[in-house]
């Protein structure tokens, strides 16, 4: 039974917390609710007390009696009575029983307070607090003396001061509708009619309220001589009903279909325009199931659609609904997720967007033909918002291609953490860029970005540039220098060709990234440092480390997050671009006029694999820039030809080796772990079983490779 108003949660309180015993009983003797004084009283938990019916504490009560009792207290609307009431330990005792019938949401009970028969000076008290708290005012009305006898709460419900304006000359008068009044009470008197009728009763310049007016005449030798009724307060139940009228117009006017479905797939509620838009009839949709209205849909399917609404809540996507007539049209669904009476209830509402889709499609082939009368393809000017973004955050790097986009995506995800990042590829590629790009999007971005080419450093004097040295630490230092790991403190370095690091270094860079300091050279006090490590490199660290040239810890705590950069062979969408911003770069320093790149020399380019990449095809345009002259580049003597380079001298892999490659790089990735929600079985989407079968058979074992 659910609480409608702040009253009713009030009376609810006042019940709940009430020192007497309290119980509400439904038409099958079931307690469906129990106060704590009645918990107490007879020495039962809640839990227990939700699971009894009178017959359990009861023991003199049969069904043929609780019959014959609730009819008399339906009929009456209140009894009282004695009986006995038994302890859970089996002890009885002698209690006096006041019943009260009400009605609530269409729910019929029976309140019974009891109370033990040494204390009935708080009988009335209990009575009344109970009228209240189901706003459920009782009268009495004998035709033979003309009295009248009313609860309290009668008489303020009706904002009376005395039982006698009750009676049916002065109480008619209090409705808006008197007549209505009249005839029922004219029915009650002369035929002994029963009434229950709701009406609006007018307050004396307090405003108006709804009432439940029920009355039961008691007749003898077919003459009414009395009368008992209630008044019940429905002002806010018939706000409900008028609310709930209003709701269901809104719906049933509304264009879009909507569909109520439980998760049975039955069809729980329905509007006009479902019947409107679908053709089917009330009669058929009363009945229909979702697997009659889309027969393409499987219980399976619905199974999963239902979990997903559950889980969130909410979500949009497109379908096509079939009419009764068999012919189809395009809507777009948003399924909401209703709690309804301890259940869930998927509301779905299907809006027709035959016109939008007609219009995407004329505008398609408008585009289409608008591409055809250009002499280069323009860039596409609607992105979804996360290519918008990537846009926005690689302002210095040219990518129009998907394959492209992949790579940014994987800097945008790990750029805002502290994540060790390696980023692997052919030589010029650009990975300084993604190095710089990464910087940019994290917390440090206000710090510094330090750069250090490994290669391109003596080796007697690397360890010195990046982790500094004291005066006098050898020969030829005479002055303190710091390091490039402290001047990129709280901030981010960049270390380029790693592969180049020599191998006594390499644990002094592995204790920067585990423990966060180091040594300058000469010097006794250990170096605290907070930076962010990128490093870069062209060549295989995997076959360096399997050859003993690159430590195995070290390249496990650098590929925390590996970022390949692909070739430029590999995103060939992007030569145009790139192009041009290189004619546009050395146009202007040389003095050139040159505007646009000819769709013959575009389509050159792209025939060419570039082995070095970007860096090779800036030095081609500018190489182009100065040989010719013109608004357009067309092609020229300069055009790179692939068949004057050497093949490729990088061997091809075995199948089985390929998948031996891999297979070690995700057990590395796991260290080595094989079982369970993080093994590599998981992420190589095999079996466990499977997977060492597979090791078995590519001689792969744990120990020869943590050896190295």
């Amino acid at each position: 039974m659910t609480d409608t108003s702040l009253t009713q949660t009030v009376s609810q309180w006042l019940v709940d917390t009430s020192p007497y015993d309290i119980i509400w009983i439904d038409k099958q003797a079931r307690i469906v609710y129990a106060n704590a004084s009645f918990c107490n009283t007879l020495m039962y938990s809640e839990t227990e007390v939700a699971g009894l019916t009178l017959y359990d504490i009861n023991p003199k009560l049969t069904r043929d009696k609780w019959e014959t009792h609730w009819s008399i207290v339906r009929k009456e609307k209140r009894n009282q009575f004695k009986t006995h009431h038994r302890k859970k330990t089996g002890e009885e005792k002698l209690v006096e029983i006041f019943a009260l019938f009400f009605s609530n949401n269409g729910n019929d009970l029976i309140c019974a307070i009891i109370r033990d028969i040494s204390e009935s000076i708080y009988y009335r008290t209990i009575l009344e607090r109970t009228e209240e708290s189901v706003s459920i005012g009782g009268w009495k009305w004998n035709l033979m003396d003309q009295t009248v006898i009313a609860s309290d709460t009668t008489l303020n419900l009706l904002n009376l001061s005395k039982p006698e304006e009750l009676l049916p000359a002065q109480i008619v008068h209090r409705f808006k509708h008197p007549d209505e009044m009249k005839r029922v009470l004219r029915a009650a008197i002369s035929n002994g009619t029963p009434y229950d009728i709701i009406l609006q009763a007018e307050l004396n310049g307090s405003g108006t309220k709804w009432l439940r007016c029920i009355g039961n005449p008691e007749t003898k030798n077919g003459q009414t001589k009395k009368i008992y009724g209630t008044y019940q307060d429905v002002t806010n139940q018939r706000s409900q009903e008028h609310l709930l009228k209003l709701s269901s117009q809104v719906i049933d006017s509304a264009q879009d279909i909507i569909f109520v479905w439980d998760r049975a797939g039955n069809l729980f509620h329905y509007n006009d325009a479902a019947i409107r838009e679908l053709g089917f009839s009330a009669e058929y949709l009363d009945k229909a199931t979702i697997f009659d209205l889309d027969p393409g849909i499987t219980k399976d399917w619905w199974s999963g659609h239902f979990d997903e609404i559950i889980e969130q809540k909410s979500f949009k996507f497109e379908w096509v609904a079939t009419r009764k007539d068999n012919t189809r049209f395009p809507v777009e669904i948003t399924a909401n997720l209703v709690p309804y009476e301890g259940t869930y209830l998927n509301c779905a509402i299907l809006r027709n967007i035959t016109s939008r889709k007609e219009r995407e499609i004329q505008l398609h082939d408008a585009l289409k033909e608008i591409e055809k009368l250009k002499d280069q393809l323009e860039i596409e000017n609607e992105y979804l918002q996360e290519e918008i973004k990537l846009g926005n955050n690689f302002e210095e790097i040219i990518h129009h291609s998907e394959a492209y986009k992949k790579v940014l995506r994987q800097i945008a995800q790990v750029a805002p953490t502290d994540s060790t990042i390696l980023i692997t590829g052919e030589s010029g590629t650009g990975k300084e860029l993604l190095a710089r790009s990464a910087h940019q999007l994290s917390l440090r971005k206000d710090k510094p970005l330090i750069k250090v080419n490994c290669a391109a450093l003596p080796k007697e004097l690397i360890e010195s540039e990046l982790f500094g040295h004291k005066r006098g630490a050898f020969t030829g230092a005479i002055a303190d220098k710091v390091g490039k790991f402290e001047l990129a403190n709280n901030g981010t370095i960049f270390l380029d060709e790693i592969g180049e690091l020599p191998l006594d270094l390499q644990p002094k860079l592995l204790r920067v990234l585990q423990e966060g300091e180091f040594d300058r050279l000469g010097d006794n006090h250990t170096t605290k440092v907070n930076i962010r490590v990128i490093t870069a490199t062209n060549r295989n660290l995997e076959q360096m480390m399997n050859d003993g040239k690159f430590r195995q810890d070290l390249y496990y705590r650098l590929n925390v997050f590996p970022i390949h950069n692909i070739p430029l062979r590999d995103r060939k969408e992007d030569i145009p671009y790139l192009a041009q911003f290189f004619l546009e770069k050395y146009s202007a320093k040389s003095g050139k006029s040159f505007k646009r790149v000819s769709t013959k020399t575009i389509n050159g380019l792209e025939k060419y694999h570039f082995p070095g990449n970007i860096r090779e095809l800036e030095n081609i345009i500018e190489r182009a820039v100065i040989l010719e002259s013109g608004n357009t580049l067309y092609p020229g003597s300069w055009m790179p030809q692939n068949d004057t380079l050497a093949p490729s001298d990088k061997p091809f892999l075995t199948f089985e080796e390929l998948q031996k490659q891999y297979i070690l790089e995700v057990l590395f990735h796991t260290n080595w772990r094989v079982s369970g929600e993080k093994g590599a079985a998981k992420i190589l989407g095999l079996k466990d079983k499977t997977l060492f079968a597979k090791m078995t058979k590519l001689g792969i074992k744990k120990e020869h490779y943590l050896k190295r």
